[in-house]
Parts: C-alpha cells; structure tokens; sequence
C-alpha cells in the first residue's frame, strides 16, 4: 500500500463516518427535557446503607422558593431555599457559546437544560435537598477588597437539632466551599449521613466530527480505582460499572470544555470520608434525567456537641492550570480520549509557548513547526521514496502497456523494477502511518481544550475553536493538497488516478466543518510538507538528470 492508497483510505473512511454521524442524528434525535423535569429531579431519591439501617429521602415534590442570589468575580449564582440547592450558575468570565457577550449558564433548571447540585442530611426530622432553608438576607456580593463571601443557610433539625449549610464564594476560584454544621442541642446522641449528588440531563452538545466527541456524563474518581467514566447509556441500561465506596476522591459531570464535581479531599480544603464510609451512586431518572452522587456516613455526635463537614464543589471550565490543583486525578476531567500519551504533553508544549507569545493562534503555528522539525527525518525518508517513485512513472507506465491486461505479469514486473533500483514501495507510507497518532493526539488537543474557545488568532479568525466563518484556510488547504498532488507519484490505476484528483476538493469539504486551529495546524504543516517535498523532489531528479548525462 503506497501513499495515495493510504490518504484515499483515510479520506473514504472519514466521508463513511460523517455522513454516518449524520444519519444517526436525522434517525436518533437527542431525547428532550421536558417541563417536568426539574421537579423529577428535587424529587429523586437519595439512599444510604450504613452498618444496620438504610435511610431513604422523602418522595414528595418540591416547589422553587426564594432565591439567593450570589455575584462573585467569577461568578453569578442562584440558591434556592427549598433544599439550599445551587439551582443556576453563571460564569461571568466564559462567553456563552452563541453569544460570546453575554456569560456561559453552566448550571439551570429551566430552559433547554436542567443541571443543579444538591445536598442533603439522612435521618428522621433531618432537612434534605426539599426542605426549606432561610437566609439572613437575599442578595450577597464579593466587594471590593474582600477575598470571600459567605452564605449562610439554616434549618431546624429534629430534637432541637441546629443544622446550617454554609457556602463559602472565594475570589478568583471556581471552588466553593460547602460547609454543614450541625449542633446536636438535645439529649441524645445524633447518628446522621449527608449526600451530596449533581443532576443533569442526558443532552450531549458537542457531537463532534466523524462520530468523535468529548465524554459527556459522570465521573468518578478514587484513590483505589482511580478514574472511571460511565455513559448515561449505560446508567440508563443498568450497566454502569464504577466502584460503590471510596474514601477519597471526587464524583463529577462532564461536558464539553466544562465540569462540575463534589471533592472529597483535603487537598482541596474538604474533608476525606473515612474507611468505606463514602458510598457512589448513579441513577437515571425520569425526563431523560441523570444522577451521579455520594452518601457519607457521618460520625455520631454527642449531646451538646458541634460537628462540622466540608465538601467543595468545582463549578467552571477545564483550565488545566486549575484543574491540576484541585484534586489528584481532578486533570482527567479534560477529555483528549484515547490519544492522551500525545495530546497532553502536546497541550503542555502549546501552553508554555502561549505563556511567551500571549496568542493561541501563533502558538498553534510554532507548535506545528516544532512537530515538523521533530519528524523531518521521517518526513524526508518518506519524500525520498515518493521522488524515486515519481522517476519511475514513465516506465511504469511502459510496464503497463506492455503486459496489456495481464495484471499478474504486471505486479512482477515492476516488483522486479522495484527490486533493481532499490525502491521501497511502502517507504512513502510506513514514516506517514508512525506520525498518526501524534497527528490525532494534536486533533483532539485542540477539540478539548477549553483555553482555545472563543479564543482569537488574527485577522478573519475570532474564534479558533469553531469553524472558519469565511471558510479561507480550508480553501487554502485544498489547493495545498493539490500542490502536493502534483509533487507525488501518479497512481498505476487510472481509477485510483481519477479518484486522487478529487482528494483535495473531498479534503476541503471536511475541513469546512473542523475547528479553525485545527485547519491552521494542517495549513501550516501542508505548506512546510510541500517545501520539503519540493527541495527533496528536485535534489534526486537533478541527481537522476546528472547520472542520465554523465
């Protein structure tokens, strides 16, 4: 198999894949929220088993009450009292996907998605995610100066139990504090377990390209079982596969660019569980709904004795100078799939060298020269092989016309001709199939990184991170592929022949679709191929003229 077999392979496999995609789109449409949906997700149920009992949530529904309102830096928040849930949040500094003006809603209960996170006390008289809370006040805001806002929630508990659940907002951090303190003001010691559990529905809104996108859905992460991700399919199947207790970690949603997760570690100012005292769980639930949460068994607290539990969450996007230090694992969240050996290294390259040319664009372009100059021995071997072959087109063709139709006599003659002039028919292809894998690593990289989005390059390019609005670097791809077209050997095959002069134009149709810095890195990489293809070609046919004359 030669080069052009390979690139029409890739091509034919691509188009198979696009329109596949498509299909299944037109014939699966994505199931919708309906209007019920946010009370099926207050009313879901939250279990736990401890040593002797299992203690379930109250079946009732529950109706938004009043809202607390929260305005930090970072974010524009939304608690409602009925279950001091965290019911919307808005990231002020992250453009929302149609409209870069206004902020990213990441969590809603109404409108096209639902997606809250809530927490909640087991146990008779406890309050849970439906009961109500009250405010000292309605609005909260990080001022001036200040480093911290704190919302304090509070409930009656049972036996003049005193229950607060205390969010903490600190200034540039995506992490907030969720404190509950409780002070058992009776008689009795009080035995309790807290949940705490994210909901969101089944939508996944980054389809991809050839049916390849990032992971959308629960996560879970554990010391023990380290990272574990599990399709809503699945949790909908009753086939999802994750570990029950932990006492440690993080349970997470993830999407696209996005991620939201309960962090059971110190290292992000909580508190651990302790041994087996952290059960997971995931459930589907009604209106294409979805759960992925944890029950903490809480230790006993003695009559007039006050015991307070933190679990952070994370609400933002996958910056991976953030992400790294939240929690151990907490990177994983970034999805680059199967190719993660190449794309975060490759991602780590690209950060660093933004961090001295301040664009995302440039950075893409050094990168990509950097890659090129890494495998240009490689690249030259490969060039080499396809200048030699291109020299032996003329007799090939002379091959061709003498054995007519006889294809056996045919394949022998010219792996004879091959075997003269010592040429490697497949030396054009194997150094192309070794520089795969870190081409796909690259595609992914930039699909995942969030840093990328609604990030600018120059000029027409106001967004690398979707299509080009003028659609000029695929244009400029096609007829960088057709130069290299004319700069390869011609296939034996006229069909094959016939089919290679449509590549380009089949190419430029494909990246139509693809992200703007992502065309930039073939671009560029194509125009650097076809220099070195260039001065390779002409070296050997300039040797080959010499040798003819001498």
């Amino acid at each position: 198999m030669d080069t052009k077999r390979l690139i029409l392979f890739i091509a034919l496999s691509f188009s198979i894949l696009f329109f596949w995609q498509k299909y299944m789109e037109q014939r699966y449409p994505q199931p919708k929220v309906t209007a019920s949906a946010t009370a099926s997700a207050a009313s879901a149920s939250a279990t736990t088993t401890s040593n002797t009992t299992t203690n379930t949530t109250p079946e009732s529904n529950v109706a938004k009450g009043q809202r607390i309102k929260v305005v930090t830096d970072l974010f524009r928040a939304e608690i409602d009292a009925n279950g001091g849930d965290l019911r919307h949040v808005e990231l002020l500094k992250v453009g929302a996907t149609d409209d870069p003006s206004k902020p990213f809603v990441l969590l809603q209960d109404e409108g096209e998605h639902v997606y809250i996170a809530q927490t909640g006390l087991l146990g008779e008289g406890m309050p849970t995610h439906k009961s109500v809370f009250t405010a000292a006040q309605s609005n909260y805001s990080l001022a001036e100066g200040q480093n911290e806002v704190v919302v304090r929630l509070e409930a009656p508990g049972p036996n003049g139990v005193k229950i607060a659940k205390i969010y903490t907002f600190q200034r540039d951090k995506y992490l907030v504090d969720v404190k509950y303190q409780i002070v058992n003001a009776g008689t009795a010691p009080l035995t309790t377990s807290a949940y705490y559990r994210l909901v969101r529905d089944g939508k996944v809104e980054n389809p991809g390209m050839f049916g390849t996108h990032t992971f959308t859905g629960p996560a879970v992460y554990t010391e023990e079982a380290k990272f574990q991700k599990v399709d809503f399919d699945k949790i909908r199947k009753g086939e999802a596969k994750y570990t029950p207790w932990a006492k440690d970690g993080w349970i997470a949603m993830i999407q696209h660019y996005f991620v939201s997760a309960w962090i059971f570690s110190p290292e992000a100012g909580g508190d651990a569980c302790a041994p087996n005292a952290c059960q997971i769980e995931m459930k589907a639930l009604p209106d294409n709904l979805f759960s992925v949460g944890a029950i903490v068994q809480l230790p006993s607290i003695a009559a007039g004795q006050t015991f307070e539990k933190s679990v952070p969450i994370f609400l933002g996007p996958q910056e991976s100078k953030r992400l790294d230090t939240v929690a151990k694992g907490f990177d994983l969240v970034k999805d680059y799939g199967m190719f993660t050996i190449f794309s975060k290294p490759l991602f780590a390259v690209l950060q660093f060298i933004h961090g001295l040319v301040g664009n995302w664009g440039w950075s893409i372009i050094i990168v990509t020269i950097l890659l090129k100059a890494a495998f240009y021995p490689l690249a030259s071997a490969s060039y080499r092989s396809m200048a030699k072959m291109r020299l032996l087109a003329p007799r090939m063709e002379e091959l061709k016309k003498r054995h007519g139709e006889d294809r056996v006599k045919f394949q022998q003659s010219v792996m004879e001709m091959y075997k003269t002039e010592k040429v490697n028919p497949l030396g054009g292809c194997l150094p192309m199939l070794v520089q795969i894998p870190v081409f796909i690593g690259f595609y992914w990289m930039l699909l995942a990184a969030v840093e990328l989005r609604q990030a600018p390059w120059e000029f027409w390019i106001h967004d690398l991170s979707v299509k080009d609005p003028l659609y000029i670097l695929p244009l400029i791809m096609a007829v960088s592929m057709y130069v290299q077209t004319t700069l390869s050997p011609p296939p034996p095959d006229p069909m094959q022949a016939k089919m290679m002069k449509f590549m380009p134009l089949i190419f430029s149709v494909f990246f139509f679709f693809f992200p703007a810095g992502l065309v930039l890195y073939w671009v560029v990489n194509n125009i650097l191929s076809i220099i070195q293809q260039y001065v390779i070609t002409k070296k050997i046919e300039n040797a080959a003229q010499k040798a003819k004359n001498s």
